[in-house]
């Protein structure tokens, strides 16, 4: 199971996959510039007057919901003494806004072809994908690495029973509407996408129930079987010559 730092992991894991599928096509040499690949609120890239916008595809996770699957198959569990004997995990499916900005004209649809061609083509996080994108580098100065990716490496993401799940989402223009007037922010182009799931493992101590020694099996029925009447076969299927014997089509 993961543990709490999940949430940011798939975000980190994610913007990875973007930014090096965005590098190993060479996009920043064919757009004459920097491609930065972020996960910041709509708002804050907000350009200043006289500024200009970088080119660059934001990953904002935008909402975050109970998994109905996992949610309703467990809930946690006590004993008669009141103590705790199961943690079901906390189950969410992360929700993703995927929008291109681009400093010239093409620069939006260029990057968001390419941002939904890469999830599009990588639709599961694998298990080494995850520990390569957050297992921290050998090679690097103690304190350069930023303290929010070293504490990634410690999310357990990988280790869960279910893998990471990318798949798109639809939004109608009143949706659309309304998400962008929640940002504050101008409309950008953009594509929803939702991850599912991310199991949570609660931190609690559970009591383990005691162990099993022995088995029984008992098969009581509820009433005692009784004799109420005896027929005879013929009377019991209505035969309507009433028991009397035939020879020859004459009645004897």
């Amino acid at each position: 199971m993961s543990s709490p730092l999940a949430i940011a992991s798939v975000t980190h894991v994610l913007k990875d996959l973007l930014n090096d599928g965005l590098h190993d096509n060479d996009l920043p040499g064919s757009m004459g510039g920097p491609v930065v690949v972020s996960s910041l609120p709509p708002d804050r890239l907000e350009l200043q007057d006289g500024a200009s916008e970088t080119s660059r595809l934001n990953l904002f996770m935008y909402m975050v919901n109970y998994n109905p699957g996992w949610r309703n198959q467990f809930l946690p569990s006590h004993n008669a003494k009141g103590d705790r004997v199961s943690n079901p995990p906390l189950a969410l499916d992360l929700h993703y806004l995927l929008t291109a900005y681009g400093e010239h004209e093409l620069h939006h649809e260029i990057l968001l072809g390419y941002g939904m061609q890469l999830l599009h083509e990588n639709p599961v996080l694998s298990r080494k994908a995850i520990q390569k994108s957050l297992t921290p580098p050998t090679q690097v100065t103690p304190g350069t690495l930023p303290s929010e990716l070293q504490i990634l490496s410690n999310s357990g993401l990988a280790d869960q029973v279910e893998q990471i799940k990318i798949s798109p989402e639809t939004l109608n223009a009143e949706e659309t509407s309304r998400l962008w007037t929640a940002f504050g922010a101008k409309y950008r182009p953009h594509v929803a996408y939702k991850a599912t799931v991310v199991l949570i493992e609660s931190k609690k101590i559970t009591k383990p129930a005691l162990p099993v020694r022995q088995r029984n099996i008992y098969a009581l029925p509820f009433k005692k079987p009784t004799i109420e009447k005896i027929r005879s076969k013929t009377e019991s299927s209505g035969n309507i010559f009433d028991n009397k014997k035939f020879w020859k089509g004459t009645i004897l």
